[in-house]
């Protein structure tokens, strides 16, 4: 027997089967038709106040338009009249009631009332409403343009047209500038500008209904292959996972179809290989079942005492075969079924966990005369994985190696590392495996022809599972320390990603 280390604390096995709690959500459902909706209708009643606030702006400009050139008018004949009444010099105008007065030209109306003022050079009062409040700033303005403005008279609101004029001063003296404006108040332009408001908005209280009971059509049109394809899935029977039809689908829903179909592939896949496996199992299940019942009723026959020792001897045997082969059964289902999410591994010491494996083993190698050993570094390898279920790949290695190995013989569980992989090995010297049998010792049930070792041929499927749960890689080899050319042996390697590369690096060995 090869150097072992003490005996290292276990977990109890209960542990196992304790299942992983998990909170989950209240599910929310989701309309994807009033989703849409939403998204459709909210921007557009977003939208509508604020396209009245623009119409009512817009609506302003346009009504101020022919307003403005009406009072730009009016700036203008009043400038000339003043002009044409001195020459060069300007004084005060015509009294009101002459028949050359500045108000006889600017007519109003019952609805608005039109103001003026002229101001001469010097800031003197020529002619109009003397409390006409004058521009801000007259520096800023140039002379000779109308310009206009918004302004209140008398508590009222007023559009202003306003001009500067340049009057010649004498000695060669810089020009004085007189002003002139009219103010005219809004009555009229508010009027103008509801009507094209109205003209405007009153037809979107009309059209927005229609709108919103096209869009709706529209989305619902839009949705109904959604319905169509509910509707055929749930007229499928519940055994149909064949492909659903992509091309009677929008091109939107594609993909979804598609990742739908390979699904249904998969659990196709998935449901084959559970009715293939029950099929098996019930198979296997057979024979040993159908031995213990011959040995019983041969038992009850009996009656010399040696015979129904030897009776109940074949039938403690296959009640030993028919538990392993359950035992089997369960811990291949159990490997099948684990989840591959991270989540479920955990850090893992793969020497102390090889190391409690072997010491399970030793009484059962004892009993067959077999010299179980075991192999570690001296330094730590770590790795990510799910400890009930590696240890359930070492047990199954050992108890296949320990089978296969006559009396006498040797089996070594070795672990190491290089940079970035843990390794795990058992090795036998047993008769080995032929090259051509290494790519079917895999698959369940199956026995190499001629071995007169008994097994349900489950051990190394159970191993590729629970490999390919942790993303591992099993390989098969002969035995490199074999010495009888009978019994070459046989090399089990598992290699599984390090968790924490510690460990220096070793030189790879190449196996045949």
């Amino acid at each position: 027997m090869k150097a072992r280390e003490a005996p290292a604390d276990e977990a109890d096995d209960d542990d196992w089967f304790e299942p992983p709690t998990t909170e989950q959500d209240d599910t929310i459902e989701h309309s994807l038709f009033g989703e849409i909706l939403d998204w459709m209708l909210a921007p557009l009643l977003l939208l509508w106040p604020m396209s009245i606030a623009i119409t009512y702006l817009v609506a302003k400009g346009i009504a101020n338009q022919p307003f403005d050139h009406a009072l730009e008018d009016s700036v203008t004949v009043l400038t000339q009249q003043v002009k044409q009444a001195d020459g060069a010099m300007l004084r005060r105008a015509p009294e009101k009631n002459s028949s050359n007065s500045g108000r006889d030209f600017l007519r109003g109306d019952d609805i608005d009332t039109l103001y003026y003022l002229v101001v001469g050079p010097r800031g003197e009062y020529l002619d109009g409403d003397r409390d006409l409040p004058p521009p801000q700033d007259p520096d800023k303005y140039r002379s000779g343009m109308v310009l206009f403005r918004n302004d209140t008279f008398h508590g009222t609101p007023v559009r202003v047209a306003f001009s500067y004029l340049d009057i010649p001063a004498g000695n060669n003296d810089e020009p004085h500038r007189a002003l002139v404006q009219v103010a005219e108040t809004l009555e009229k332009r508010a009027q103008l500008a509801n009507e094209i408001i109205k003209g405007v908005i009153l037809p979107q209280f009309i059209i927005l209904p229609v709108i919103l009971a096209l869009v709706w059509f529209a989305l619902a049109r839009g949705l109904s292959p959604l319905a169509q394809l509910q509707e055929r899935i749930r007229a499928r029977p519940p055994d149909d996972l064949s492909p659903i039809d992509s091309g009677q689908v929008p091109e939107e829903i594609t993909p979804l179809v598609g990742s739908l179909n390979e699904m249904l592939a998969r659990l196709s896949l998935s449901i084959d290989m559970q009715k293939r496996f029950i099929a098996d199992a019930a198979h296997q299940m057979k024979t040993p079942l159908a031995g213990m019942r011959m040995q019983s009723e041969l038992a009850l026959r009996q009656t010399d005492h040696d015979e129904i020792h030897r009776s109940l001897l074949q039938l403690a045997k296959s009640s030993e075969a028919a538990t392993r082969l359950v035992n089997q059964l369960l811990a291949l289902a159990r490997a099948e079924n684990q989840p591959q999410a991270g989540t479920a591994f955990e850090p893992i010491e793969l020497s102390e966990l090889a190391r409690g494996v072997v010491q399970d083993w030793v009484q059962a190698s004892f009993a067959q005369h077999i010299d179980l050993g075991f192999e570690q570094p001296a330094y730590s390898i770590m790795i990510s994985g799910n400890a009930m279920m590696l240890r359930e790949l070492l047990s199954n290695l050992i108890d296949n190696a320990l089978r296969y190995t006559p009396l006498g013989g040797s089996v070594t569980v070795r672990v190491r590392s290089t940079l970035e992989l843990a390794i795990l090995e058992v090795e036998d010297t047993g008769p080995g495996i032929p090259q051509a049998e290494r790519a079917h010792v895999f698959e369940r049930f199956y026995r190499i022809l001629g071995s007169n070792v008994d097994g349900s041929g489950l051990g190394l499927a159970i191993v590729r599972e629970i490999a390919q749960q942790h993303g591992a890689e099993v390989e098969i080899f002969s035995n490199p320390r074999a010495h009888s050319p009978k019994l070459p042996g046989t090399l089990l390697r598992l290699s599984i990603a390090l968790l924490l590369p510690e460990a220096p690096e070793e030189d790879e060995i190449t196996y045949g």
